[in-house]
């Protein structure tokens, strides 16, 4: 396994874990991408979103990346705004533009995120051609735009059922920016496939964040699955002991989730 560490422009700290190139399984040499963005309300990087979770992926066969993104790590540093997006598109154009180098697909590039990330996940699919973000990559194609999106109990909405500590941090009292990353509202057709999971019992963020999502694909006609669990709180992760949230139910949205990629992105090891 190759260790793969990058900086962006904006100061992202980009780090990959890279599956060997080999002359015994030549077929497998390239292979599909997972850019993990975890959650913290975008005040911190959850370690528990990270690695364990990228471990889980390149399990699976994917060429793995973990972004630390832009947060807000004092008050003084709120509102990020457009930052943390910057942020993401930046990570999946940089993939894309080095797919050669890092021996992955550029049209098999997934973003999975959680909570505060799953936001952030969500929105690269759905905000990648903002003005802001194309502005500050210098971009006009579909470089920068996921070709999967999967989201752990996701902030979805600014509304009545939103996480307010992460929508504060994102856009602070603007209401037109709350508005715009109210992403239900900002769903269309054109949008790649997402694979959504959630608890009932979250009380961080409540489970109509992904049904608001879940209904603005279904009226779109944006593919997508939802897996709906009973129990369980907030940010439970690979749901195991490793990660202090252990659910042997729940823990199924790994494979669950991994299964859905391979149907996606036709990709099967």
């Amino acid at each position: 396994m190759q260790l793969y560490t990058h900086t962006l422009p904006s100061g992202a700290k980009l780090t990959g874990y890279l599956r060997d190139e080999t002359n015994e399984m030549p077929a497998f040499n390239i292979r599909p991408a997972m850019l993990i963005l975890p959650g913290g309300g975008y005040a911190f990087c959850s370690a528990r979103e990270a690695d364990p979770i990228a471990m889980q992926f390149l399990q699976a066969g994917y060429q793995t990346f973990v972004l630390e993104y832009t947060c807000a790590h004092t008050p003084e540093q709120a509102p990020l705004r457009w930052q943390p997006l910057i942020d993401a598109a930046g990570a999946i154009l940089h993939l894309r533009r080095n797919a050669a180098k890092l021996r992955l697909d550029p049209f098999k590039i997934a973003v999975c995120g959680f909570s505060a990330g799953g936001h952030l996940a969500a929105s690269t699919a759905i905000l990648w051609d903002a003005a802001p973000v194309q502005k500050a990559l210098g971009i006009t194609a579909e470089e920068a735009r996921p070709d999967a999106v999967v989201l752990g109990y996701p902030v979805i909405t600014s509304g009545i059922k939103t996480h307010g500590g992460s929508i504060a941090n994102l856009a602070g009292d603007d209401t037109a920016l709350q508005a715009i990353f109210s992403l239900e509202n900002q769903v269309r057709g054109d949008l790649p496939p997402f694979f959504i999971w959630h608890t009932v019992a979250d009380q961080a963020v409540p489970v109509e964040n992904s049904l608001l999502l879940a209904s603005a694909l279904t009226e779109n006609h944006v593919p997508y699955e939802l897996h709906l669990f009973t129990h369980g709180g907030h940010g439970s992760s690979t749901c195991t002991q490793e990660v202090n949230t252990p659910n042997r139910h729940n823990a199924a949205w790994v494979s669950l989730c991994t299964d859905w990629l391979a149907e996606t992105l036709h990709f099967h090891l």
